[in-house]
């Protein structure tokens, strides 16, 4: 959760000794709930390596049900460790239809682009019938 928190630019939840706490209004704040708008774009900069893999897939999830066709990951130039990452998530997930490198005016080869598809389930080929 605190990669959420870092992506809306809140500092860390402190904890709070509820023993030391003077009302019960002091130790409630896991109850808040923040609605992110998600669009056909996520920068993962905000993120360090090890949460990649799970802000896209969570992101993925959000926007298949949002019913986004295509999304674009901003994952940066760098040495490519978000890149890779991205890439090994983005082919693992049987909604992902296709990606590649994003067109120049969208990020280059800083960013990927994925076409998603709303059934889960692969499509069949063209010729898987005709052997």
């Amino acid at each position: 959760m605190d990669w959420l928190r870092r992506l809306l630019g809140s500092p860390p939840k402190a904890t709070v000794d509820p023993d030391q706490a003077e009302d019960d209004e002091a130790i409630e704040g896991d109850d808040l709930v923040i609605e992110l708008p998600i669009t056909d774009a996520l920068d993962l900069h905000p993120f360090r390596p090890a949460e990649t893999a799970d802000v896209l897939r969570d992101y993925l999830d959000a926007a298949i049900e949002k019913g986004l066709r295509e999304v674009r990951i901003i994952h940066g130039r760098g040495v490519g460790t978000q890149r890779t990452i991205v890439r090994k998530v983005l082919s693992r997930d049987p909604r992902v239809r296709a990606f590649a490198d994003a067109p120049a005016d969208r990020g280059g080869w800083g960013a990927t682009v994925a076409e998603l598809s709303r059934d889960p389930r692969p499509e069949p080929s063209a010729d898987a019938g005709e052997r």
